[in-house]
């Protein structure tokens, strides 16, 4: 059967009356800011102090777009009589987010908790070079991260802290036992008798 002329401009207005009727689902973004969804991966942001200059991310990276310098600093002994030690403390960290991928890499090998993903996604620059964020930026954008969810009620206890628990229990029941008092011997003689 061979197709009616001008069935397929029907059916192009057809659609565009049905969208025509339907409410917008448009956003005014600029005045009115977007609901977006708990895992959105805006920016990276740093938490400094947990930040021990292990480098993993930085050798992680796949496009190597983490810069981070620092240099070592002695730390005087904890005790008398101890030795010094010496740490790494953080002169520089910056992303550079024209290069970054979003892989999530970074934040995944922090043995600290040092990287997590912010929703921030307001960063636009004018050149390009401004997109390499240091770590004031990226501390700023830290305080945007939203708080993980709650545990579920129904789930399993961590191994960890069933283990630190069973270790207090048994301490308590130690320190209990030998801080209640001690009946006498039934064969040691009493007071006065001899």
């Amino acid at each position: 059967m061979a197709p009616i002329p001008g069935s397929g401009l029907a059916k192009g207005l057809a659609v565009t009356l049905r969208t025509m009727t339907r409410k917008t689902v448009t956003e005014q973004y600029p005045d009115a800011q977007p609901e977006l969804p708990p895992r959105t991966r805006g920016v990276i942001g740093l938490f400094e102090e947990n930040c021990t200059v292990c480098m993993l991310c930085a050798r992680e990276c796949p496009d190597w777009c983490i810069y981070i310098d620092s240099h070592k600093e002695t730390v005087p002994p904890a005790a008398p009589g101890g030795r010094e030690r010496s740490r790494n403390v953080l002169d520089r960290f910056a992303i550079d987010f024209a290069l970054c991928m979003y892989c999530g890499i970074c934040i995944e090998v922090c043995p600290f908790d040092a990287l997590f993903w912010s929703p921030e996604f307001e960063y636009a620059e004018t050149d390009i070079h401004e997109l390499t964020h240091e770590r004031d930026k990226l501390r700023e954008w830290m305080w945007t991260v939203p708080a993980p969810p709650a545990l579920d009620p129904a789930a399993e206890e961590p191994k960890e802290l069933a283990a630190a628990r069973k270790a207090a229990e048994k301490l308590a029941a130690a320190q209990a036992a030998s801080n209640a008092p001690q009946p006498p011997e039934p064969n040691a003689p009493q007071g006065g008798e001899s």
